[in-house]
């Protein structure tokens, strides 16, 4: 592995550090093998410990509230942006995935589809419409 040139009271060593396992090293000192124990000091971290105090949560933080399910299901805009196109009507049946309505935002026209299926009970914008982000477009029961 390594080579080292030792000079101890006046006498020259060659020492060649063949192999270590553990806590085992093999070493050949001027042509004479010997297993030599390595002992290593231990260390002491001067970086400081950080102790916290344990985070105590508020009633009910970090718990999932449900919305109370009304029968009804509501389309809202994804993104602030213009309608262009309406593909339903009041009282229609559509199923999951269908799409619903084409709006313009950002530029690019975006399909807008139902996540449920239902009948349409209100549709509360027309084509040219400009609606901001979570507004309801259309009203599923």
């Amino acid at each position: 592995m390594k080579k080292y040139k030792f000079t101890i009271r006046g006498n020259d060593y060659d020492v060649h550090l063949k192999d270590i396992e553990g806590n085992i090293a093999e070493l050949d000192v001027n042509g004479t093998i010997y297993e030599v124990e390595i002992r290593s000091e231990v260390k002491t971290s001067k970086t400081p410990t950080l102790t916290r105090k344990p985070v105590e949560k508020m009633p009910g933080e970090g718990q999932i509230k449900k919305k109370q399910s009304t029968g009804k299901h509501n389309i809202e805009a994804p993104l602030p942006g213009t309608i262009l196109k309406i593909n339903v009507s009041v009282g229609d049946m559509v199923f999951e995935g269908q799409n619903l309505l084409v709006m313009e935002a950002m530029k690019m026209e975006n399909q807008i589809q139902t996540g449920k299926g239902g009948e349409v009970i209100s549709i509360r914008v027309k084509v040219g419409d400009s609606v901001l982000q979570d507004d309801v477009l259309i009203e599923i029961a």
